[in-house]
């Protein structure tokens, strides 16, 4: 049964690290030209949320490192694409938020990857991702915990 159990765990994971590649590689081909996944990633999250982050809850957020996090926030500033101010009311830490060239840009990009994304629901249906959802949440959420 163990060796069952291993299979069908290598089987699930080389299918998802599959999928993510292939997603990764076909959303990198329809951004923006410059826009790369982990910029449009945090735009897309920092539209979403509508309030500012520190580069230290942004990287949590992306599970990457500070330093990661850093030289991604950096060129989207370079673009204008997001503003860094000092935090207030700590000296130490930064305060992140989106710009209006950033929120145009998310735009811009949501409207580049929408029909790559409607098709693959589309070939799906709407009952296998409805389906697949929840298992998906909750392996993020099992591979998100601390152990």
């Amino acid at each position: 049964m163990n060796d069952d159990r291993n299979a069908l765990a290598i089987a699930l994971f080389s299918e998802v690290l599959a999928a993510d590649q292939m997603v990764r590689a076909r959303l990198s081909r329809v951004l923006p030209k410059g826009m790369e996944i982990s910029h449009f990633s945090v735009l897309n999250h920092l539209a979403r949320t509508m309030d500012e982050r520190t580069p230290a809850q942004l990287a949590e957020t992306f599970h990457v490192t500070r330093g990661a996090m850093t030289n991604t926030l950096s060129k989207l500033e370079w673009a204008g694409y997001v503003h860094i101010r000092p935090d207030w009311d700590d000296a130490r830490r930064k305060m992140v938020a989106i710009s209006p060239a950033g929120r145009q840009a998310r735009d811009h990009a949501v409207g580049s990857i929408t029909p790559l994304i409607n098709q693959v629901v589309e070939k799906l249906g709407d009952t296998q991702v409805r389906e697949a959802l929840p298992i998906l949440r909750e392996m993020r959420r099992q591979l998100g915990e601390e152990t």
